[in-house]
Order: structure tokens, then sequence, then C-alpha cells
């Protein structure tokens, strides 16, 4: 497995935007699903498989039930596979896993969580072109009448009308992942430029399955000391919960991230802590002598710390090999 240890953010963005250039288009065009979590022991293990052996022979009642207690139109046509997307969108336990085509996802997901900067994340890249060489034929022969790399539901249907058909199809060509794009069911999926890792058994693990075949998937290890830079600089690009999840969830989740205080001796990148900071503030880059800087997505600074209300004016005048990994029971990792 190729695992690269990332030290700045101009490092952390070159990497998750290599090897994208495609001559034949004479284009950008990455082949990659980039999947971020904010420590990096998380394995790549599906929410049905986190329900250990007895969850996963109940995969087919979970999606009966899920089907039939969900309000009518949910879906654009009655496919399994509309199902199966719209109930992984919703938190059902399923052996999809969440993915992203955008690079500035998934370092979204890595920094989402305050609460785990004292910990390194990961980015899981995974080349779909790649994985694509060893789906079973009548799967490529899809792809390629479509000239996609990734399915949609309805190319899947067009080979498996059943989770139990799709399974069969492991039967010649052995264990395989295809990748997902599922319908545009609402502004969170479009925003997160989502997709899905669709294995070929509820049972089957996917970071198993990737070590078997190597040179097709890297990691980029976001160290902790790294953390607060990349979600600064997310926070300026607009990649934040607002984007993320449309709606005033998201809009207090970004509040609430946004100004919660940071904790002194916190690393803040350059071998720098925060204590660090407000010290040498104090002996002198600070005249007012006060602690570090807030900036309020607003735009607008105060030198005592506190931080202004959006749009109020500010009056003060003051400056401004395989290891050992554990599933997230928490929220998505990228999407």
């Amino acid at each position: 497995m190729d695992e690269i240890r990332v030290r700045s953010w101009s490092e952390v963005h070159d990497l998750l935007f290599a090897n994208s250039w495609q001559e034949a288009l004479g284009r950008f065009r990455s082949t990659y699903a980039f999947r971020g979590v904010a420590e990096s022991t998380y394995a790549l293990t599906t929410s049905l498989a986190r329900l250990g052996e007895e969850g996963v022979r109940h995969e087919g009642h979970l999606l009966r039930n899920f089907r039939k207690y969900a309000h009518r139109g949910a879906v654009p046509g009655d496919s399994i596979w509309n199902w199966l997307a719209l109930a992984q969108h919703h938190g059902l336990p399923t052996r999809l896993l969440d993915w992203t085509y955008s690079p500035y996802v998934a370092l979204h997901f890595v920094t989402a969580d305050t609460g785990r900067y004292d910990r390194d994340g990961v980015i899981w890249c995974v080349d779909y072109a790649e994985t694509n060489r060893l789906l079973p034929a009548p799967l490529r022969k899809a792809l390629k009448e479509e000239g996609s790399y990734v399915f949609t539901t309805e190319m899947i249907a067009g080979v498996a009308r059943t989770l139990g058909d799709f399974d069969g199809l492991a039967s010649a060509a052995g264990e395989f992942v295809a990748f997902l794009e599922p319908p545009s069911f609402d502004e969170r999926l479009v925003n997160q430029f989502a997709l899905f890792s669709l294995l070929s058994s509820p049972t089957a693990d996917l970071e198993t399955w990737l070590d078997e075949h190597p040179r097709r998937h890297r990691r980029v290890v976001v160290p902790a000391e790294l953390k607060w830079e990349i979600r600064d600089k997310l926070d300026q690009a607009n990649i934040t919960e607002r984007v993320m999840f449309p709606g005033l969830d998201g809009l207090s989740r970004w509040l609430t991230r946004y100004y919660s205080p940071r904790q002194a001796g916190e690393p803040i990148g350059g071998g720098r802590t925060a204590r660090e900071t407000t010290g040498r503030r104090q002996a002198g880059r600070n005249p007012t002598g006060a602690g570090e800087t807030g900036r309020g997505p607003e735009g607008r600074h105060r030198a005592d710390g506190a931080r202004p209300a959006p749009g109020r004016r500010r009056t003060d005048g003051g400056r401004a090999g395989r290891r050992r990994r554990t599933a997230s029971h928490g929220k998505r990792g990228s999407g």
C-alpha cells in the first residue's frame, strides 16, 4: 500500500491532484475517488459490516422494510439500486461506502470535527479506472458502451436487477468493487460531489481487497498539527458545513465550529502552538496585549479575542504493511 504523510498544505494539495492529466483529452480529469476521515486508524468498513455477521444476514430485510415504509416518490424509479443509494444517504446500514470526486470535500471531512484535532486524519484515494479492470465482463461491457468510468443506478440495473444477481457476478470473476454515482436526491449529494463504492458481497472487506490488488490506491495521512491550517483554508474557499449540508442544520454546525475557541497549546503548524503565538503577540506584536485574534466569517477582526456578531461593525479600532484500523462509528467520512 502506498502511504504518504504530508507536511504542508502545498504538499497535500499537490498529492490529491496528482496524476490527473489525461493526454487523450488534453485536460486534467482525475480518475480517483476520495474518502476523508478524521482518524487515520479508521478502517474502510461499511455500516452493514459494523453490525456483525447477524446484521449482514439482515441486509435484504433492512432494504425491503426501508422500501416499504419510505414515502411515495422517494426514488426516481422503483430500482433496487436507487433504493440502496437512498438508504445509504439517509443512514441505513448498507454495503455501500461514501466517497467523493472532490479532494476538498474529502479534506473537509478530515477536519470537520475539531474534537479530533489531536489525531492524524487520512484521505483514501482509489483509482476507479484501475479497479474497473477487475470487474466481471458484463459490467466492463456496460461501462464501455456508455463511455464511462463510473456506473449510474440505471447502468447497474441493466446488468443485475437484484442484489443476488449482482453477487452472482463474483462467482466467475472473484470479489470486485464497482463505483456508483447516485441520483441527485437532494442538494447535499450534489454539493458533496458524491459517489459510492459497491462491493460484490455484503461480507467483503474493501481494505482487504485493495491490499490484495496493489497499485490502485494510496493513503494520504494528514498530521494532527496540520489540521488547523487546512481547516482555515477550506473555510476561506467556502468548503464548509453550510455548503456540504444545505439548510439550517448545516448552517448551525458551521457557525458552532467556526466560533469555537482554540485551546492554548494546540498545534497550529510550523512547530508553533496557540500558547506560543499568544505569547509572542503579548510580547510586542499585539500592542493591546490581547490574546489570539478572532476572525469571523464576516471578515472583521477584534484584538480582544472576542468575535463580533455577523454583520456588526468594529468599533474598537484594534488589529486583528497494513496496520490494524478501527471502524468509524461517527458521521460519514467523505460525503
